[in-house]
């Protein structure tokens, strides 16, 4: 690389392309619209740079030499490989193109939010690759997602980091959810329960799902001065629900994720006395990736998923 001049012109590289290939000063300076003394400059420039005439007369006109021909492909190379380094970005092609997508969400979600974004993507993009990452305490998405190891983090902030892109996805009321069949619920309606048997209740809590992220209704109740029964803290999300089933404990979280629940298992949804905050589930973003169009499309789909969810 020593050998290389201090600024090497890309345009000097493309009337080396043409004197190799056209083979005539003359039909280079009127493709490039240039005066034919200048291509004539242009072509003494690369004999110097090179040591190579490049270009001598034959039986019927100029024709390379042969270290001239062994540069007319690498010089066309670098004239393509420039040209994609500027060139317009085109729309992504789901249908032709392959990507690898990479998203990060909690497993607190609508339980059928990911499956649906999943089978959108294999749907509209059968030969992209979808990868689901956990969204555990020691995740620092935010440098995954400026290392580019994560394209979309989906998750619920109260305040969603400032130096991110984000669009909102759905909100979703916050309420409980316990056994049908446990006293308290037997004898209670799912409009009756009072502030006082709220946090008396025994409480089952995810642990931390975020780097310095306590949770909405753990931030809320701090507020409020108020202090819930927790006597159970799982770091399974989804399994949450099953624990339910076996015990006389009580969820909190929102009720778009109970609705399955409710329908499948013996539990029953109880609106919530303290009137907590709808939870906001976002999808963030880098920089990075903000102009890519396969990422654009990306977002788009999980925008329109989790509209599609909310209006079923």
């Amino acid at each position: 690389m020593s050998g290389l001049p201090d600024h090497l012109d890309i345009h000097l590289i493309r009337i080396l392309y043409l004197l190799l290939s056209e083979k005539n000063v003359s039909r280079v300076a009127l493709k490039l619209n240039q005066p034919q003394p200048s291509i004539s400059a242009s072509l003494r420039k690369l004999r110097e740079l090179t040591g190579d005439p490049l270009l001598v007369r034959g039986a019927r006109g100029m024709v390379p030499t042969q270290h001239g021909e062994s540069l007319l492909k690498p010089a066309k190379q670098i004239l393509d490989e420039t040209e994609k380094l500027f060139a317009q970005k085109t729309a992504f092609a789901p249908q032709q193109e392959a990507r690898t997508f990479h998203i990060a969400a909690p497993d607190y979600l609508d339980s059928q939010f990911l499956p649906n974004i999943v089978a959108s993507v294999r749907r509209e993009s059968p030969k992209s690759r979808v990868v689901i990452h956990n969204m555990g305490a020691d995740s620092d998405y935010l440098k995954l997602l400026s290392d580019g190891e994560l394209d979309v983090v989906i998750a619920n902030w109260e305040e969603p980091p400032e130096h991110l892109h984000m669009s909102k996805l759905f909100e979703d009321e916050i309420a409980c959810i316990m056994r049908a069949d446990c006293a308290y619920a037997l004898r209670t309606g799912p409009d009756e329960m009072t502030v006082e048997d709220y946090l008396a209740l025994p409480h089952v809590a995810p642990s931390q799902m975020m780097p310095g992220y306590s949770g909405v209704i753990e931030s809320f109740l701090a507020r409020q001065n108020l202090n819930r029964n927790v006597v159970v803290e799982s770091a399974y999300f989804g399994l949450i629900p099953y624990m339910l089933t076996r015990s006389d404990l009580v969820l909190t979280t929102g009720r778009q994720f109970m609705r399955f629940y409710e329908k499948n298992l013996p539990l029953k949804i109880f609106t919530v006395p303290v009137k907590f905050p709808a939870m906001r589930f976002y999808q963030l973003w880098h920089e990075r990736v903000h102009h890519a169009p396969e990422h654009k499309w990306l977002r788009e789909l999980i925008a329109g998923t989790a509209k599609a969810l909310l209006s079923k």
